[in-house]
């Protein structure tokens, strides 16, 4: 029965160390994106903004489902849908103004941060590298009311505006990476 459950906890960070490195990856090509083409076309930056979002729930959608399922994992469940509904909410606001989409973004960013620090607490006792996704679950809930309170100003926004929030998960999820990585090299 032991010998079961270390191999499937052994699959589970083999997974998660590779969603990690993809979560990474994704937020790379959008950072770069938003810098180098977004901040200078608009409409390529209302699109990244509304694929930032779409992204988090097909990546969350794809996390639960090799977790389980949608049914097994409220937290992802959750946001999977909060994240289809804010794309929607983030299409809406732009034709408002970029104030109005960041400050959506903001407020998402709150409760995905809240929802990842959920699904990270889940999974301390049995996976690896969670220490860095609770910790970037609560610097997305604390990004959030950043953007929100920017927004609130007159100040000028536009794509990049998301970007240090977006580099700052590239950051947690290459470390929660790496240390899945190298508890994985150890268990083989």
């Amino acid at each position: 029965m032991k010998s079961n459950f270390a191999t499937s906890t052994y699959i589970q960070n083999q997974w998660l160390q590779a969603y990690y490195y993809i979560r990474a990856a994704g937020s790379i090509v959008w950072i770069a994106l938003a810098l180098f083409i977004g901040k200078h076309n608009p409409i390529v930056g209302a699109i990244l903004l509304v694929l930032y979002p779409t992204w988090d729930a097909f990546a969350n959608y794809l996390d639960a489902r090799q977790s389980g399922g949608l049914a097994l994992n409220p937290p992802q469940k959750f946001n999977f849908i909060v994240s289809l509904v804010v794309a929607a909410a983030i299409i809406w606001a732009l034709s408002i103004s970029m104030n109005t989409t960041i400050k959506v973004f903001g407020i998402w960013a709150i409760f995905s941060g809240v929802l990842q620090l959920s699904a990270s607490i889940r999974r301390w006792k049995n996976s690896n590298g969670q220490w860095a996704m609770v910790l970037s679950g609560a610097q997305s809930a604390l990004a959030g009311v950043f953007m929100f309170k920017q927004a609130s100003s007159n100040a000028a926004l536009d794509v990049t505006t998301v970007a240090p929030y977006a580099a700052f998960g590239v950051l947690y999820f290459l470390i929660s990476a790496i240390t899945l990585t190298i508890k994985n090299g150890r268990k083989k």
